[in-house]
């Protein structure tokens, strides 16, 4: 049973359904400790990747064997505290020196639980003009997104990222239609009796562009971080009204907590570094009170 001792911060929801809670301490400890099994109906979360970012209070840097089975443990934290019908989504990337690096990690996970689905999630892409066809009305190619440069002889520039999605048994039913995308052309809907609703599967191509970064320390004091709309997208899948509780055992400045407060779904989160969690707190008032703002709009992005 989790112990009583109180979380690092806890952010309440104005309608009095739950609260983001923010646990400082180890997640591969603290976690099972806090969480009741069986108590979290979707992890969303990204681990470091191990390529030596310097973290506040932990070490990037270890030997890749040692690496896997720290993930391995990871997983089995997630394990104690995941639903029956549960979504896991993992989020990793590596370098293109290393592309086996995200498919090692999710096989170390694996040994737990089933892959049900492998989202890409596209930070950046180029669009040319003559693919896109008339319809879409683009003056010129069009070039949108952000990707950190690559100096290289040898390799692209890398602009995506995995979301493995783990379940226990690989058949948990999802909301494709909660992150869909309308009909590009208007016959279908007509044409298909699915489409009566106008929407269809996005597909596993997640374009979710970082927004303009104009100052580093103020904007993403973190050295690795996905915008909130990627955690948002993955509950959403999974299905709100089927959602009792999110976790991130990696939470970092809080993206999965913003979207869990974004959704009004309660949500725990844990990081080493308190640094981090102050900033987490931050960010999910700042977005409770955007929603409590009458001129708010609708705050997702898909």
């Amino acid at each position: 049973m989790p112990s009583r001792r109180r979380p690092y911060a806890r952010i309440p929801y104005p309608e009095g359904l739950g609260a983001v809670e923010l646990w400082a301490g180890d997640a591969l400890e603290e976690m099972p400790r806090r969480l009741a099994a069986g108590s979290v109906d979707v992890v969303v979360t990204s681990p470091p990747y191990n390529l030596g970012v310097a973290y506040g209070k932990y070490a990037d840097d270890r030997p890749r064997p040692e690496y896997v089975r720290w993930v391995g443990r990871a997983a089995a934290a997630v394990d104690r505290v995941l639903a029956e019908d549960g979504s896991f989504f993992l989020n990793v990337g590596g370098p293109p020196s290393d592309p086996w690096r995200p498919w090692d990690v999710a096989r170390a996970v694996a040994e737990r639980f089933v892959l049900q689905n492998v989202l890409h999630w596209v930070k950046s892409i180029a669009i040319d003009r003559a693919a896109a066809g008339r319809s879409s009305g683009l003056p010129r190619d069009l070039a949108v997104g952000h990707y950190k440069p690559l100096v290289s002889r040898r390799y692209v520039h890398g602009a995506h990222e995995y979301v493995f999605q783990f379940t226990r048994s690989g058949a948990v039913p999802i909301d494709r239609l909660a992150v869909g995308v309308a009909y590009s052309d208007p016959s279908n809907v007509g044409r298909w009796r699915r489409a009566s609703g106008g929407v269809r599967c996005r597909g596993n191509t997640w374009f979710l562009p970082y927004p303009t970064i104009r100052y580093r320390a103020r904007d993403r004091p973190h050295p690795a971080t996905f915008p909130p709309e990627l955690p948002e997208w993955c509950v959403r899948l999974h299905g709100v009204a089927r959602t009792r509780r999110v976790a991130d055992p990696f939470v970092g400045i809080g993206a999965t907590a913003v979207a869990a407060a974004r959704l009004g779904v309660p949500c725990a989160g844990f990081d080493l570094d308190p640094t981090y969690l102050d900033v987490a707190a931050e960010r999910v008032r700042a977005e409770l009170a955007t929603r409590a703002s009458p001129a708010a709009g609708p705050g997702t992005a898909g």
